[in-house]
């Protein structure tokens, strides 16, 4: 949905965007063109079609799926996301060798600790 709001109404003039559908819809259609019609910050948009559609495969190419998070889960952890990363960066400004070990471990380890 976010990808479809940000290809219209770029630039100095504003955009119009028609969506067609056949009936009958399913709920989550029902969702996503409510979401369309009701929300004009694509932030939100975007988390309302990440929470009815699932994140899929983080490290993958699918791009929708159950939600299979053991580390976070990018709709409900989302308050904790901002905090996570100024660690990163205080860790990465104050311990880059410490730092660079745990990257490898994760990037060794990662679809472990992505899976279900």
């Amino acid at each position: 949905m976010h990808q479809l709001r940000g290809r219209v109404g770029r630039g100095a003039s504003p955009g119009n965007c028609v969506l067609l559908y056949e009936t009958p819809l399913s709920r989550t259609a029902r969702a996503r063109l409510e979401t369309l019609r009701e929300v004009h910050d694509g932030f939100e948009i975007a988390r309302r079609d990440l929470a009815l559609r699932g994140p899929g495969e983080w490290l993958g190419t699918r791009q929708t799926g159950e939600r299979r998070w053991r580390v976070a889960d990018p709709v409900s952890d989302a308050d904790l996301m901002a905090p996570a990363q100024v660690e990163a960066d205080r860790l990465l400004d104050e311990a880059p060798a410490l730092a660079a070990r745990l990257i490898d471990r994760w990037q060794n380890q990662a679809e472990r600790y992505a899976g279900a």
